[in-house]
């Protein structure tokens, strides 16, 4: 299984080796056996899955130490710019914000390791995204990072009128204030 370093460590691209016929298409979204040749040794034990329209951008989130949260991000309908945020302060990439195109045509995947925060907008009219945690949701270490943050200056690809927020990620600290214990 195909793994692409991108310029922040531990922050990979997978990209599934897809076999097409004249009926449709198959692969192997996730193999463990796999992942820990490659050297990943994630135990994922929750599935989160959610559906959005045009212009919502959700994030940037990310759960604090112990219960931090790898994941496995991937589109089983449509586009998404997704995007992670360093915020592991020890990292030389510290505060550095990698982003990559996500959909259902081109079946890439992202690993989003321990650290980082996540978010994602929708380019498609509609996108379905599912994604692997190797730990469970846990309220009390919830923290984000303000989507519109200038000093990470994110495209999201998405026009000021036509995106769509919730009123918690509006609510969301600056990545200079933000809460992190990475």
């Amino acid at each position: 299984m195909p793994f692409t370093s991108t310029n922040i460590e531990g922050l990979l691209l997978f990209e599934p080796r897809v076999f097409e016929d004249p009926r449709g298409y198959f692969f192997e979204a996730y193999n463990q056996a796999a992942f820990s040749e490659a050297g990943i040794a994630h135990s994922f034990i929750q599935d989160n899955q959610s559906y959005s329209s045009y212009g919502v951008i959700r994030g940037l989130h990310y759960q604090l130490k112990p219960h931090g949260q790898c994941k496995l991000v991937r589109v089983l309908d449509g586009c998404i710019l997704d995007v992670a945020v360093d915020v592991r302060t020890e990292s030389p990439t510290y505060g550095k914000v990698f982003s990559a195109e996500l959909s259902a045509a081109n079946k890439k995947q992202l690993l989003i390791p321990h650290g980082f925060a996540h978010g994602f907008s929708v380019l498609s009219p509609t996108a379905t995204v599912l994604y692997k945690c190797d730990a469970f949701y846990h309220k009390e270490s919830e923290a984000g990072i303000i989507y519109n943050d200038e000093d990470l200056a994110i495209d999201w690809q998405i026009p000021p009128g036509k995106q769509i927020i919730s009123e918690k990620d509006r609510q969301l600290p600056l990545f200079k204030d933000s809460v992190n214990n990475f």
